[in-house]
């Protein structure tokens, strides 16, 4: 049985983090371990996180939701686990186990913010130092899995040895039987993205979702770590087109399914400043490294800076005109 390293990345959502493990705790598959990455959370989530491994925090699931059955009945704690400040033990409650690696649970304090890309990668260069599994499993801390998910997701890589990255079927958390994506296309002109919620389009995906996107050993060790300019946005996308670049394809699972709350704190909206000026920023500069036509997205930042201003989004668009003229 191949072992994979579940990766949850946690800000300030330890509800959601704590929901999520419940259910991917009871899966069928079970050569895994969680490497939960806090990326600085000012809420003290990892404390709550740990709390809840002792067995002293109770579970706040969403427990009027459909989805209720995937997180409970609860799993026995306390769960054995270790926990790190990047790469130093902290502490452990390892239970008896004699390698502090075979820990179903590992916390991972990273001590700063510096982004998606940059929270998952301390996860995978732990992985990575271990040397001892098949494949790397980015999931969003605000999903919950079925029980059959990743042994699903597991027998899918069994395709073509060519594919390096795999997702899964993104279902809406709260409308349970819609789809939110199989994965995405780029424009190769304006680059914006949009989901691809039909089958017939599965053959054209450009890029997996950073929700639920399981990498390969093989793809990880020649592609190497997300990239670590974005922050926020983009930073999957990226990934993937490297990936191509380098000989990998991509695959979808259509029967793996995970549900996706996404997005619970950092919704994009033109009224969010910072994530708006984050998103266009990220898409130019995806553009400059991928895409040929670079007058043209700089023209649809163009178009959405004139939005915001007969929006009267004054700051918002002043921004966007900033970016264009950037060298």
């Amino acid at each position: 049985m191949k072992k994979i390293y579940i990766v949850i990345l946690n800000y300030n959502g330890w509800k959601d983090t704590i929901e999520c493990l419940e259910s991917v705790l009871k899966s069928d598959y079970q050569n895994f371990q969680i490497i939960v990455v806090d990326n600085d959370s000012p809420n003290n989530s990892m404390d709550f996180i740990v709390d809840w491994a002792d067995g002293k925090q109770d579970v706040n699931c969403t427990v009027e939701s459909e989805l209720s059955f995937l997180s409970y009945p609860f799993e026995e704690k306390p769960i054995a686990y270790v926990g790190y400040f990047k790469s130093n033990l902290l502490y452990s409650n390892n239970l008896g186990l004699n390698k502090k690696h075979e820990n179903p649970l590992i916390f991972i304090q990273s001590g700063e913010n510096k982004g998606f890309a940059a929270g998952n990668n301390i996860a995978i260069k732990y992985a990575q130092e271990q040397d001892d599994f098949e494949y790397i499993w980015l999931l969003n801390n605000d999903t919950v899995i079925e029980k059959n998910t990743l042994s699903r997701l597991v027998d899918g890589t069994n395709k073509d040895k060519n594919i390096g990255i795999f997702g899964t079927m993104l279902k809406e958390y709260y409308m349970p039987k819609s789809i939110q994506t199989y994965g995405g296309i780029v424009n190769k002109y304006l680059g914006t993205s949009r989901y691809v919620k039909n089958e017939s389009e599965l053959n054209d995906i450009d890029f997996i979702s950073g929700a639920s996107m399981l990498i390969t050993k093989a793809c990880i060790n020649k592609v190497g770590l997300l990239p670590e300019e974005y922050f926020l946005y983009y930073e999957e996308t990226d990934y993937c087109f490297r990936a191509k670049k380098l000989g990998f394809s991509l695959s979808v699972i259509i029967d793996a399914v995970v549900y996706h709350k996404e997005g619970a704190t950092t919704k994009l909206g033109s009224k969010n400043v910072r994530m708006d000026l984050l998103f266009h920023s990220n898409r130019l500069h995806f553009a400059k490294k991928y895409l040929r036509h670079i007058y043209l997205v700089k023209f649809g930042i163009f178009m959405a800076s004139i939005k915001r201003f007969l929006r009267f989004e004054f700051k918002q668009s002043f921004n966007l005109l900033k970016l264009i003229f950037k060298k």
